[in-house]
């Protein structure tokens, strides 16, 4: 499938839309085991960055708040139901393809068995992450948690 875009040194289409291009707001779930391991998903096949590594969740639709988003994102594409979500941090990353602002909520209780709706993988990680390559905008989440656990070093193995 190609956009027709020539790709630029990293392998990405250059960035799409102006100065004036409008930002995405996206929920994202930092789901967290009780032995403090965290959830990471891949992008899958036919999306920009597919393969890389991310915390799953979604845009938000017309007229929903972040948790709602969240709540209907994972249950599409994981097929869970979460329980309470805490809002976390906001991060805005500025992508070849989109501007992005990214709400994380931290998720500690959810029901239902991971289901791979969209063909990704998935994989339970700790500090370092070892799944890669890590999408940019999971890069901060991980420097937060090493702050949070007073984890010194790499937080991710890189590319």
């Amino acid at each position: 499938m190609s956009t027709g875009a020539p790709m630029v040194a990293d392998g990405h289409r250059p960035r799409e839309g102006g100065p004036d291009r409008l930002e995405v707001q996206v929920a994202v779930g930092v789901l967290v085991r009780p032995d403090g391991r965290f959830l990471l998903t891949s992008r899958p096949a036919g999306k920009v960055y597919a393969g890389y590594w991310e915390f799953p969740g979604g845009k938000l639709e017309a007229g929903e708040t972040v948790e709602q988003a969240l709540r209907r994102e994972l249950q599409e594409e994981i097929g869970l139901t979460i329980g309470p979500a805490h809002p976390w941090k906001v991060e805005r990353v500025d992508y070849p393809h989109a501007l992005v602002c990214l709400h994380f909520c931290k998720v500690h209780e959810w029901t239902g068995e991971l289901q791979m709706r969209e063909g990704q993988s998935f994989v339970w990680e700790d500090l370092p992450v070892r799944a890669a390559p890590v999408l940019p905008g999971t890069v901060p989440v991980l420097a937060w948690f090493a702050a949070e656990r007073g984890f010194t070093g790499l937080t991710h193995t890189g590319h």
